[in-house]
């Protein structure tokens, strides 16, 4: 697995996290743009 794309994985699931964290603690507004952020991030794992 090449580095680049290790990085790009370690910040999807990093947003992932801190998205359903938030989610847990009552922001969904915030919980929203960190998923999209991490979809976005996903989309270099191709």
């Amino acid at each position: 697995m090449a580095l680049s794309r290790i990085a790009w994985l370690v910040t999807v699931v990093g947003f992932a996290l801190a998205a359903v964290l938030l989610f847990l603690n009552g922001y969904v507004g915030y919980f929203l743009v960190l998923l999209a952020v991490a979809a976005a991030a996903a989309v270099n794992l191709r």
